[in-house]
């Protein structure tokens, strides 16, 4: 038997080893700017593949319910969510938040001034995030949101801050996409997105076996090429397989006192940190 086989075998490894080394030595961190309370800071939530606490308390706090100064746990899954969209987007500047975490008060209070706002929104547990970064084009976001399939894409061009929202509740979009331009986000035709006219594209039942095999392996549900979400809002099918949470419609009455956006430039981080976090605990960059 030539050899080459095993020398090719032993390059494949050899590769495949650096890459798992290459991802476990790993740093993740978030640029964040929250829009009503100025606090501006990077932190590093994960280190060699693991979730660092100290990273996480820090972000609990910057993206607290800002209105009654109440954090909770957000979830993990959602910061490699807007991390992995911010990689594929090529930013640089700082992610602008415009809501984190919102406390079943506050959601009671919106719903109470309008109907759009969900009443099982999944601001309230802590896995969603309705933001934008500069120098990206919000359409570019929301399409990169669509294609990593890791839950909800909510699309606001015509906000006071133009935002969009992303959570990893059920895979879904929002407002409706048209036929044609689902396609120009899916050339290939392989998403669980379902266009405005209500047909899926002819890959559908790709993405669909692709994304129960990757739920059945345990792996981490985002697609970074070929899938997308669905706008089916009545449960069914694709809520079964794709879990709990309702859509939430209309996040546009909570960015009212965020526009126009403020300059990160001239904040003082500090100064903010120190007049709306809880007592004890400050946001710092690492």
């Amino acid at each position: 038997m030539s050899v080459w086989p095993r020398w090719l075998a032993a390059v494949v490894f050899a590769l495949g080893f650096l890459a798992a080394t290459g991802a476990s030595a790993e740093v993740r961190s978030l640029k964040l700017y929250h829009l009503h309370t100025h606090e501006k800071a990077e932190i590093v939530y994960k280190r060699n593949g693991r979730y660092d606490p100290e990273g996480l308390r820090k972000i609990n706090i910057i993206l607290r319910d800002w209105r009654r100064n109440e954090p909770t746990k957000m979830d993990p899954r959602l910061l490699d969510l807007v991390w992995e969209a911010y990689r594929q987007s090529g930013a640089t500047d700082y992610i602008q938040v415009v809501c984190g975490y919102r406390s079943p008060a506050t959601n009671s209070m919106l719903r109470s001034r309008s109907r759009g706002v969900a009443e099982k929104s999944q601001h309230m547990l802590g896995k969603a995030m309705d933001f934008y970064i500069p120098g990206v084009p919000l359409k570019k976001l929301r399409n990169i949101g669509l294609k990593m399939q890791g839950g909800g894409v909510g699309y606001y061009p015509s906000s006071g801050s133009p935002f969009v929202h992303m959570d990893v509740g059920n895979v879904r979009h929002w407002p409706g996409i048209s036929r044609q331009e689902l396609v120009g986000v899916f050339p290939n035709g392989k998403t669980l997105h379902v266009p405005s006219d209500g047909r899926p594209l002819p890959g559908y039942e790709q993405a669909l076996a692709a994304y129960k095999a990757r739920k059945g392996a345990g792996t981490p549900n985002i697609e970074l090429a070929s899938a997308g979400g669905s706008t089916k809002r009545s449960g069914g099918l694709l809520a079964a397989w794709f879990g709990g949470g309702d859509d939430e419609a209309d996040d546009s009455a909570d960015v009212a006192t965020a526009a126009p956006a403020p300059k990160p430039k001239s904040v003082k981080p500090a100064a903010a940190a120190k007049r709306s976090n809880p007592p004890g605990i400050a946001i710092v960059s690492p």
